[in-house]
């Protein structure tokens, strides 16, 4: 079976309970924290820093917690997401002026270093730098707010970089972002994705009269990843 992880992306949760939706994602299923910093100017939001990066991991939270800069620009705030506990930090290259350094900058501060593609960026630049990244990430909304629907032509960009990661024999997570739930997380990961973000398919799913309320969602995304996860090693 294929590799799936499944990133909850903690922009949908209960913000004045977060150590404990993170517990409770966690503990129903899920692999990685996804954590969405925005800055009010590369996209139209304002969200969280580095302390709140912090906080999770002084409450306790030891799985890989993946920081996507949605910043500009985006030297400055790497090493602070670094010292908070970013396992993962990932950047849009229109927001770096030297794409490659920003990498180098990434990686020489202990963490795994990626690339975002929102719908309409195009790809050319992985020709240059896939083999310096450990993850791609494709948005399949346009970046700046949850809840948005998935843009499927993205899933052609998936089967691109599925294949150049393939053909070169990399180490590379491909994530995606953007309207991924249950009922269609089958579909993406046919056209070659591993790491999938999920926010309101998540969260906005919990039942709080349930004490395991991801257990169901979780489960059925489990259960569709199994599917593809069987035809993939047959």
């Amino acid at each position: 079976m294929a590799d799936f992880q499944i990133a909850p992306s903690i922009l949908s949760a209960d913000f004045a309970k977060l150590g404990e939706e993170c517990d409770n994602v966690l503990a129903s299923g899920a692999d990685i924290i996804h954590f969405d910093v925005m800055d009010n100017h590369y996209v139209p939001n304002l969200t969280i820093g580095p302390l709140v990066c912090d906080a999770l991991r002084k409450h306790g939270i030891t799985a890989p917690i993946d920081v996507h800069l949605m910043v500009n620009p985006v030297d400055r705030i790497i090493p602070d997401f670094a010292k908070a506990g970013a396992t993962y930090i990932t950047f849009h290259p229109e927001a770096s002026e030297h794409v490659y350094r920003t990498l180098q900058l990434i990686k020489g501060e202990g963490c795994k270093a990626g690339l975002v593609f929102n719908p309409a960026t195009p790809l050319d630049v992985l020709e240059y730098t896939l083999p310096k990244c450990d993850m791609v990430l494709l948005m399949s909304v346009n970046p700046g707010f949850s809840g948005q629907a998935f843009i499927p032509y993205v899933l052609d960009k998936a089967r691109q970089v599925r294949k150049m990661i393939d053909d070169q024999g990399l180490d590379c997570r491909l994530e995606i972002d953007g309207g991924v739930k249950a009922d269609n997380i089958a579909e993406v990961a046919a056209a070659g994705i591993d790491t999938f973000v999920s926010g309101s398919g998540i969260f906005g799913g919990r039942n709080e009269s349930d004490p395991n309320k991801y257990d169901t969602i979780l489960k059925q995304m489990r259960d569709e990843l199994a599917k593809v996860g069987s035809k993939r090693g047959a």
